[in-house]
C-alpha cells in the first residue's frame, strides 16, 4: 500500500520518528487536556495540577514549533518544490498536523504572560480550553487522513520517496 507523507514519516526511523513527531506532543496534549478538565471543574488556581498544565503548555507550545519549523523546511518547502505531494489528501494530512502550531504556541506564550496579558483568569482558562481543543481536532484530521492510502484518491506512478528523515 501507498501511504501520505504523514504516514511515511511517522512510519521511517522506527519507533524515533514516531516518538518525536506523533507521541510525545500527543501525549502532552492529552495531559494538558485532562489536567484542564481537573482545572475548570475545580476551579483551581493554583498547586501541582495547575503546574504542571503550565508546564506542558510550555514545553508542548515550543516543542511543536521546533517540529513545524524543523518539517516545514526540510519536508513541505522540497515536496511542493518537486511537485511531490500524493494528492490532497498527503497535503490535507501534513497540513492539519503543522496546524497545531497554530494552537498550540499560544498556549506557550499564554503560560509565559506574553500574550493575552489583560485578560482575566476565566478568560484565559476558557482561550487555553479552546487551543487545547483545537490542537486535538487538528491532530485528529490529520492521522485520520494520513491513514487514507493516496492511490485510492489519484494514480500515483510519479510517487516520489519522502525526503530520509533519519539524518
Amino acid at each position: 500500500m501507498n501511504m501520505t507523507h504523514y504516514m511515511s514519516l511517522l512510519s521511517n526511523n522506527q519507533p524515533w520518528n514516531l516518538i518525536i513527531f506523533m507521541a510525545i506532543p500527543v501525549i502532552a496534549a492529552e495531559t494538558l487536556t485532562i489536567t484542564e478538565f481537573f482545572i475548570i471543574f475545580n476551579n483551581i488556581q493554583r498547586g501541582w495540577t495547575r503546574t504542571l498544565n503550565k508546564i506542558v503548555g510550555i514545553i508542548d507550545g515550543f516543542y511543536f514549533t521546533v517540529i513545524f519549523i524543523y518539517l516545514f523546511i526540510n519536508v513541505i518547502i522540497p515536496l511542493t518544490a518537486n511537485s511531490g505531494w500524493h494528492t490532497w489528501v498527503d497535503v490535507v494530512a501534513v497540513g492539519f498536523y503543522l496546524s497545531g502550531v497554530v494552537f498550540l504556541l499560544p498556549i506557550a506564550l499564554m503560560e509565559l504572560n506574553i500574550i493575552f496579558k489583560n485578560k482575566s483568569i476565566k478568560e484565559k482558562m476558557k482561550l487555553h480550553f479552546i487551543l487545547i481543543g483545537g490542537f486535538l481536532v487538528v491532530a485528529h484530521v490529520a492521522m485520520i487522513f494520513g491513514m487514507v492510502n493516496p492511490e485510492i484518491i489519484n494514480s500515483m506512478s510519479n510517487m516520489q520517496d519522502m525526503p530520509n528523515m533519519s539524518k
